[in-house]
């Protein structure tokens, strides 16, 4: 195999041509390039940063809960259910609601959009300062093959901009430009709904 190898880049050389492969290293070359993990975007991802525990994800307050887990269940845009049963309510977020009879414009929208992403896959969670809000839900920036949720919601028009301090103290005026953009560029709920149901 190696000499025939050989032999065809010599050729090519010769010819002035790209080299032609045997085929079973094209196919070699095919499947090593399908092996990178798909991240949210649509990009390759290295391999290396898969979703969690990574030290390219801020730190966080790793001591209100688990760093990875598996989602078993999307109540909607902004919430979801890990194994244990532990919901998690994403940060800085506000989707339209589609729970307790609600039927907000883009509501189920932003519910298929979060399952399509998260559901039975392994997510990474990043805390903040205030790790559980009233309905004693783990608060947390959520995190698939390394692409932040969170601000991928605001940037696709599927939520608005939820503040309340002290968590994301640091991150509200990041997370207000995304939706300003998407705002702009109607995206999602931006270009579809007359009424903004998660601004009130």
């Amino acid at each position: 195999m190696i000499p025939v190898l050989i032999n065809n880049l010599a050729a090519a050389r010769r010819r002035q041509e790209k080299p032609c492969l045997p085929p079973i290293l094209f196919l070699i070359g095919l499947l090593a390039a399908g092996c990178g993990e798909t991240s949210v975007d649509g990009a390759a991802d290295s391999g290396a940063s898969s979703a969690g525990g990574d030290a390219s994800l801020p730190a966080g307050n790793v001591s209100c809960g688990p760093a990875r887990a598996k989602v078993v269940a999307v109540t909607d845009g902004d919430t979801i259910t890990i194994e244990g049963g532990e919901k998690i309510r994403y940060l800085m977020v506000d989707t339209p609601e589609t729970t307790k009879g609600a039927a907000d414009c883009y509501g189920l929208e932003a519910k298929e959009f979060n399952k399509s992403l998260v559901l039975n896959q392994e997510i990474s969670l990043v805390y903040d300062k205030v790790c559980r809000d009233r309905y004693n839900r783990l608060l947390a920036y959520v995190y698939l093959n390394n692409r932040e949720l969170n601000t991928l919601l605001v940037e696709r028009g599927y939520a608005c901009v939820l503040h309340i301090p002290p968590n994301g103290d640091d991150r509200a005026g990041e997370f207000k430009k995304i939706q300003d953009s998407a705002r702009n560029a109607k995206m999602g709920m931006w270009g579809s709904c007359s009424e903004i149901a998660c601004l009130k």
